[in-house]
């Protein structure tokens, strides 16, 4: 009896001890990995198109690779990690979405209602003047809003006066404006699209039927923002930090300089020339300022969100969220892809997310919706060379490659 007890003991000892070297072996396969990831990264960063980039595998786990690669500022050589953060463009209207089903959800605005129920000025397409355009077109984008040139011309301000020492050294847009014309989004958007606005002009409307055709509109993404902020007696800033950043823990993140560490903000590049640091008057549509550390808790929380799991919404939040907006008829012609609540739907190529895309910077955030695991892209240069995209996409194509081995 006693030699069989021994034997048993011995027998789980081993058992134990193999299960342990069968984990540990598993985790060291895991960093062998991460660190071939790392290496293949490198190689594409060496040759020389991107200054500085940072991005990240996620699943509804967590963060499975997360690395910087480069420089947040070339002269200094401060190194690009994944801590560093910078503005990420349309991504930004991502937290735009969320934070509109929240303000439902608490019961502030329902998604059909007309706009002009919650702006503080009326807006209306002169076109077609009987017909209120409503939240769920602003979100598909079918407001008929339109970007105009004369928008493109006003939107973006410079953070720093500028002096002319610096203006020739730097890569200056000729549509960035000096910071003395900063102006509060509700003003700005009044000046825009109300009739007694000052820059009012039919153009910014199409002459296609509100709700009749998909047409992408930074403004309405904005626009979208400000009735949140005046459903909810809260600017736009605030609502989204206290129902979106705090909850998941994206403390680097914020909307405006003032509200995060500037130290930690990059350099943005045109190839090797600065260019200065700026905001959009439009800033919800692609001015969220995060790092891929945040942007990973982000996309975690929406790919849980998929399957009705998520902490921000409730399970029929998510499901609005991800539901197709568009009909048949307002997309395009043979076109498998639609969109959610200002969520990209690539049926075509099987992912979820948005990208976007400013001065100095280019950014992808998209995730599988039946592996359940994304990726995260951002980077502080532009470039019109062809090598610099495919560099680009070498990254982005070598995540896809890796990410299942990461699990």
């Amino acid at each position: 009896m006693k030699k069989t007890l021994i034997v048993i003991f011995v027998l789980l000892i081993i058992s134990c001890k193999e299960k342990n070297i069968s984990k540990i072996s598993s985790a060291e396969k895991k960093e062998q990995v991460k660190d071939s990831l790392t290496t293949e990264l490198n190689k594409i960063y060496k040759k020389g198109f991107m200054n500085g980039f940072s991005m990240a595998i996620v699943d509804k786990n967590g963060t499975l690779y997360n690395k910087g690669f480069g420089y947040a500022d070339i002269k200094t050589k401060k190194p690009y990690t994944e801590h560093t953060i910078q503005n990420v463009a349309s991504i930004s209207k991502i937290v735009v979405g969320l934070a509109l089903l929240k303000a439902q959800e608490m019961g502030f605005l329902e998604l059909d209602d007309p706009i002009n129920n919650h702006l503080p000025f009326n807006v209306s397409n002169p076109n077609y003047p009987e017909i209120p355009i409503t939240i769920r077109q602003l979100v598909s984008h079918t407001s008929s809003i339109n970007d105009t040139d004369f928008y493109w011309s006003k939107c973006y301000v410079l953070i720093d006066s500028l002096p002319d020492e610096d203006k020739k050294i730097m890569a200056v847009p000729d549509n960035f404006n000096p910071k003395e014309n900063w102006l509060p989004l509700s003003e700005f958007l009044e000046k825009l699209l109300s009739k007694n606005g000052e820059w009012y002009n039919k153009e910014i409307f199409t002459d296609k039927e509100p709700n009749s055709t998909n047409q992408y509109s930074n403004i309405g993404s904005a626009l979208c923002a400000l009735i949140i902020e005046s459903a909810s007696k809260t600017p736009f800033n605030e609502f989204s930090k206290q129902h979106i950043f705090n909850k998941l823990g994206m403390n680097s993140s914020g909307w405006f300089f003032n509200e995060i560490n500037r130290n930690n903000f990059t350099k943005l590049y045109s190839e090797k020339k600065e260019i200065p640091h700026y905001i959009g008057l439009t800033y919800p549509d692609g001015h969220l300022i995060t790092s891929t550390n945040d942007l990973a808790l982000l996309l975690s929380e929406i790919i849980k969100g998929f399957d009705g799991k998520g902490e921000l919404l409730t399970k029929n939040g998510y499901k609005e969220f991800y539901k197709s907006q568009l009909t048949k008829e307002q997309v395009e012609k043979g076109d498998e892809d639609n969109l959610g609540i200002f969520i990209e739907k690539l049926n075509s190529n099987n992912v979820y997310g948005h990208s976007g895309q400013d001065p100095g910077v280019f950014t992808l955030m998209f995730f599988d919706p039946n592996k359940k695991i994304g990726r995260i892209l951002i980077k502080n240069t532009e470039s019109e060379k062809d090598e610099a995209h495919k560099a680009f996409w070498s990254v982005w194509n070598k995540m896809e490659e890796f990410q299942d081995k990461l699990r």
